[in-house]
């Protein structure tokens, strides 16, 4: 009886709904809105000053992210640059020894991370930075990626180093590694130590549940859905459903589902495929459309360059360029935000090192390669100035304005889904070894997790993008709060780990 009463409920509350004049998608974006607005007010806080004539406004967790890529780059001695061979040789499987703990191979784990920020925020952010700062902004996209790769190093090998396995499962990231990151405050025999790292812990997980549901989830599914809406043969051929975003997240939430149940092997064993696949489909139709335009490349490059340092590029100058370039870079590959060290952390491996030179590699592929291969086809074919057009959809009518590949958009309808798709499973991932503690490494709390999941990605498809972006941003550099003091105090700690790897690797 309680059952045809909650129908019977329901069903009264959607005729009032349609009696009004909305659609499903309309009461689900009015719905999720107000949300936006109280997360992002909290989250970006920003420091104003003029420039250029301009007021600018300096979110402090952009100050606070590129402030700690910088420290580590240093503290480090330029590990991105001197790690990179090594990290390919680790990769490649040359210090690989059998029988050595984990869930995954480091392939995997690499592939599986990026699956988790190489995606849409390489195509539509891309588009977005440029969009608002000009082709100048992929120039600082390129700078914040290299010094994001001394971010990466640290927490990944952190996130191996501090990880616990039960029963067969391996449970990491920062939320393990920030309880041991204050333990030296207890050396005056207090509990101090261990409080401020359990709070911080949790703050991280409560913030990773939330990143999963906006930039892991709503995000992907929104731009998933924009792309595939705009493709005439659906417009004409399918017209309710361009128009409906909730029935293309009903349809995504059912395949994402039934991949996630199987836990972080199932995920890994499809991001090792379609990671690769998805990669060589985008940037193979990138370089052709590069070298199509070939004679335009040298120019291309002058203008990111000048437009980088231009006093006028956007208002603000170049500081504005800046903030736009980093912005969508740390969206783009979340290097600081602590993510992808829960990804790493399944890794099998007995020295935590060799995963943190691993997840380098990260920022090189999703932001320096990928990133600059999308501004470069956007400037080449002049589509950067195009002020009518926003996200994936200006990436997609750059690639098909060129006549030879008028058919792209159809493929990069194809890639897009598959970008999605593989984000959000790597990213039900981490939220659920965040959800798992917080509530409790249980089936049922596992179960509960993944529904709450599937259910944001019908949410995503159906709210506006203006909402999804906001509270995606808002919640991913939420979690850079406590991770990067973190990694601050843990950096000595990796810092010897280095070093005993490094006299191993000369022996």
């Amino acid at each position: 009886m309680k059952k045809i009463t909650s129908l019977f409920l329901f069903l009264i509350s959607g005729m009032q709904v349609f009696a009004e004049g909305k659609s499903i998608d309309q009461v689900i974006n009015d719905a999720f809105q107000p949300i936006t607005d109280v997360v992002t007010s909290i989250v970006f806080v920003s420091f104003s000053f003029e420039a250029g004539g301009v007021q600018v406004s300096v979110p402090f967790i952009l100050i606070w992210l590129v402030s700690g890529a910088i420290f580590f780059t240093f503290y480090f001695r330029f590990i991105n640059f001197r790690g990179f061979k090594i990290a390919i040789d680790i990769v490649r499987g040359k210090y690989t020894k059998p029988g050595e703990e984990g869930e995954v191979s480091h392939f995997q784990a690499l592939t599986a991370a990026l699956s988790g920020t190489v995606g849409l925020g390489n195509i539509g952010g891309v588009a977005i930075a440029i969009s608002i700062g000009g082709a100048g902004a992929t120039f600082w996209m390129i700078v914040a990626g290299f010094l994001g790769m001394s971010s990466k190093f640290i927490e990944c090998t952190l996130g191996v180093k501090y990880r616990t396995i039960k029963d067969g499962v391996v449970y990491g990231g920062p939320m393990y590694y920030l309880e041991q990151a204050f333990v030296k405050l207890e050396e005056d025999g207090s509990t101090s130590g261990k409080t401020v790292g359990k709070v911080f812990a949790i703050i991280f997980a409560v913030a990773c549940i939330g990143g999963s549901f906006g930039g892991g989830n709503m995000y992907q599914s929104n731009q998933a859905f924009s792309q595939l809406s705009s493709l005439s043969i659906v417009q004409e051929g399918w017209p309710w459903l361009a128009s409906n975003g909730w029935a293309f997240g009903v349809f995504l939430a059912l395949i994402v589902g039934v991949v996630i149940l199987g836990g972080i092997k199932r995920i890994a064993s499809w991001t090792d495929k379609i990671v690769p696949f998805m990669v060589g489909i985008y940037v193979i139709s990138a370089l052709a459309i590069i070298f199509f335009h070939y004679s335009d490349i040298p120019a291309a490059f002058m203008e990111i360059f000048n437009g980088a340092f231009a006093p006028t590029a956007i208002g603000g100058g170049v500081i504005g360029v800046m903030i736009q370039g980093f912005k969508r870079a740390a969206f783009s590959n979340e290097a600081g935000i602590g993510s992808a060290s829960i990804a790493h952390s399944a890794v099998k491996t007995d020295e935590p090192v060799t995963e943190g030179l691993v997840a380098l590699l990260e920022p090189f592929i999703d932001t320096v390669v990928i990133c600059t291969m999308t501004a470069l086809v956007l400037v080449i074919t002049g589509f950067h100035t195009n002020s009518s057009l926003q996200g994936v959809d200006l990436t997609s009518a750059a690639f098909g304005s060129v006549e030879m590949f008028s058919w792209f958009p159809k493929v990069l309808t194809v890639a897009v889904i598959l970008f999605a798709f593989s984000t959000m499973i790597s990213w039900s991932y981490y939220g659920t070894q965040a959800w798992a503690y917080i509530f409790g490494k249980n089936k049922t709390a596992d179960i509960i997790y993944k529904i709450l999941f599937c259910g944001f990605i019908v949410v995503g498809a159906a709210a506006n993008l203006g909402a999804v972006i906001d509270f995606s941003d808002a919640m991913i550099f939420l979690m850079a709060f406590p991770n990067i003091i973190g990694l601050v105090f843990l950096a000595p700690v990796v810092k010897e780990e280095l070093r005993k790897f490094m006299i191993r690797i000369k022996e």
